[in-house]
């Protein structure tokens, strides 16, 4: 008997998630039917004990539920707020294809598994609509940068917010070329949405588990002796792609 109704309780959470007895009347009447249908006629169960394993249903129910929300608590202890706090202003990586466009400027970085002979670099906005394409004149393998102006197709300029990186590579024999974009930048800030803790990166929100490498920013004055003009604003390097 309690097969069977374990067995409805199954079926009635097929494709809809996990069933919830004690919110769900479908899957009340369900059960009450498959319990009705598999009982002896010559010795029904009484409503008392019917009721109890309703009860017993519903208990369960609540424990499973408990332990989904025990395991968002452990989850959200390792990458919670006051962890990832640590991360601000630090160097990393993400796995993403996602960037922030502010002041006419964003930046993606992509590798190439192998040499290509045709690589398109589409950027998309919010809406997942092309609004520039890019042929990049540098195929080779190994890893890429791309500095957009922020400007569409026709020239014009586009509004600050939130784009995609979409790369399509092929070899000379028209064959796939596998890619993957990501992004370098210095954490600004850190919050919490719906339980996922998300960083700053670039002016974009990132989930934390996308976060591929940590380091520690170089001092300053390394810095400029690398740049070697620490001083000069107008000294500044354009990617080959972005041409």
């Amino acid at each position: 008997m309690v097969d069977a109704v374990a067995g409805a309780a199954a079926g009635a959470a097929t494709g809809t998630g996990r069933a919830r007895l004690a919110e769900n009347f479908d899957t009340f009447l369900s059960l009450l039917t498959t319990q009705l249908k598999n009982q002896d006629p010559l010795a029904p169960m009484d409503s008392t004990q019917f009721t109890q394993q309703l009860v017993q249903m519903t208990g369960v129910e609540q424990q499973l539920l408990t332990n989904d929300l025990l395991g968002k608590l452990v989850s959200n202890t390792g990458t919670g707020v006051s962890t990832a706090v640590s991360l601000i202003g630090k160097e990393v990586r993400a796995d993403t294809n996602i960037a922030a466009l502010k002041g006419g400027k964003a930046e993606w970085g992509y590798s190439l598994d192998r040499a290509a002979s045709d690589v398109k670099l589409e950027i998309l906005d919010s809406k997942g609509r092309v609004v520039r394409t890019i042929a990049p004149t540098d195929n080779k393998i190994g890893e890429h940068k791309l500095t957009w102006d922020g400007k569409g197709a026709g020239g014009t300029d586009l509004p600050d917010g939130t784009y995609s990186l979409k790369v399509t590579a092929k070899d000379s024999e028209g064959t796939a070329v596998v890619s993957k974009t990501f992004s370098d930048g210095k954490v600004t800030g850190v919050e919490q949405q719906d339980g996922l803790t998300y960083l700053t990166i670039n002016g974009a929100l990132v989930p934390w588990d996308k976060l591929v490498s940590i380091r520690q920013p170089a001092e300053t004055a390394t810095a400029a002796t690398e740049t070697g003009s620490p001083n000069n604003s107008d000294d500044k390097t354009s990617s080959p792609a972005a041409a």
